[in-house]
């Protein structure tokens, strides 16, 4: 497993990505949140920091024209369309829930509403990956 560039190389990525998420989190708030690291949504994408690598390390150590390798994108692509697209969309609509529930339903149990990404954290992400694919493999 530890030999396998290309899982090394996502899985640095997505903890580059998680990690991140503590630091951006305490510069805005000046708190540390540690749970940040074990949360989805927000700045930059794990999702798409993780694929990005995956794809490219793969594209790098099989060569890019390796079937491999097309499948690789083609997932980061649907992955990341989905982070930026339902997954934002679900977001959305938790904020809208919560907000028109709150206060009038006893006991309501709120929803999540960091669960998507804007298409600058998607990029972000994407960036992170591609970086850190880069430099491992």
């Amino acid at each position: 497993m530890f030999q396998n560039d290309p899982l090394m190389a996502a899985f640095i990525a997505w903890f580059i990505a998680q990690f991140s998420k503590i630091i951006i989190h305490f510069i805005k708030t000046k708190q540390l949140d540690l749970m940040k690291f074990f949360s989805s949504g927000g700045m930059p994408s794990s999702h798409s920091s993780t694929v990005t690598a995956l794809a490219l390390a793969v594209g790098l150590k099989d060569g890019m024209d390796s079937t491999i390798f097309a499948v690789a994108v083609i997932i980061a692509i649907i992955i990341m369309y989905d982070a930026s697209g339902v997954r934002l969309a679900v977001s959305k609509h938790a904020k809208f829930l919560n907000d028109f529930f709150h206060g009038k339903v006893k006991d309501y149990k709120f929803f999540n509403e960091l669960v998507g990404h804007t298409s600058l954290e998607v990029v972000m992400g994407a960036i992170v990956g591609i970086i850190t694919a880069l430099l491992y493999v």
